[in-house]
């Protein structure tokens, strides 16, 4: 089956340069955004009762620009001055470049992977051993970069910062899309809370890292693309090799 109409839960983009709307163009595919969730701040006091020290800390490390604002938002809030000293461990460098939106880039130590991995922080966070790492995180979360800190013995601390819940969708809204794609398993699960009916039936789902891929398993579902990839790192560039193969005539 060709893939004509593609959801994507994200956003829209803000840049109309987007890759997805390259995608659209060049192949004659309809690209919607619809967020099948959203992200939420913790209040201070949430926050406080967790008794975290950020000072206490001399290395941040970053998953998503939404652990980035929450961060940095948070320490807004509590009046928290962070020195110019400290270091940013990033999963992507789309990420470690999202930072600039709160300081100036070139002033700061800031280490970033190559492929999304988590696998490819492992020998910059064991260079710097020393550090003691602060992780944001949602209270939502999988616990494999944890684990992986664990068997390091490395020091750090899993700070929740955010909560990750459901975007609810309207009775009138349905699915009449070729494919979904999904970028953590919080979007799985608002996909199951909002359709519980749901049959995959011929629709393609895509998803962006191996823990909303075994989201889709988990769930029941069809897992017809996932990335990164070794072909391709990011999102846009294995949605584009798949649509190029599934829409040869």
């Amino acid at each position: 089956m060709k893939i004509r109409k593609v959801l994507v839960s994200q956003p829209k983009p803000m840049s109309e340069k987007s890759p997805y709307y390259d995608i659209a163009e060049k192949y004659g595919v309809r690209i919607n955004f619809r967020p099948f969730i959203k992200v939420e701040p913790l209040s201070v006091r949430e926050f406080r009762r967790q008794k975290i020290t950020i000072l206490e800390h001399t290395a941040v490390i970053f998953t998503s620009r939404h652990a980035i604002d929450h961060f940095f938002n948070l320490c807004t809030e509590l009046r928290v001055t962070i020195p110019e000293t400290m270091k940013y461990f990033c999963i992507t460098e789309a990420i470690a470049l999202y930072i600039q939106k709160y300081m100036q880039y070139r002033k700061r130590k800031i280490f970033f992977g190559q492929t999304g991995r988590v696998e490819d922080l492992i020998p910059m966070i064991t260079k710097h051993n020393e550090e003691t790492f602060l992780l944001p995180m949602s209270d939502v979360h999988n616990d494999e970069l944890k684990n992986i800190l664990d068997k390091l013995n490395v020091r750090y601390t899993g700070a929740v910062m955010y909560r990750t819940v459901s975007n609810d969708f309207d009775q009138d809204e349905d699915l009449d899309y070729d494919m979904l794609v999904f970028f953590s398993p919080a979007g799985v699960t608002s996909l199951k809370k909002n359709f519980p009916d749901f049959e995959q039936k011929d629709i393609k789902i895509g998803t962006f890292g191996s823990i909303t891929a075994q989201a889709v398993r988990d769930a029941g579902l069809r897992l017809d693309l996932e990335a990164p990839s070794v072909q391709a790192a990011s999102m846009t560039a294995a949605l584009e090799m798949f649509i190029r193969e599934n829409n040869k005539e």
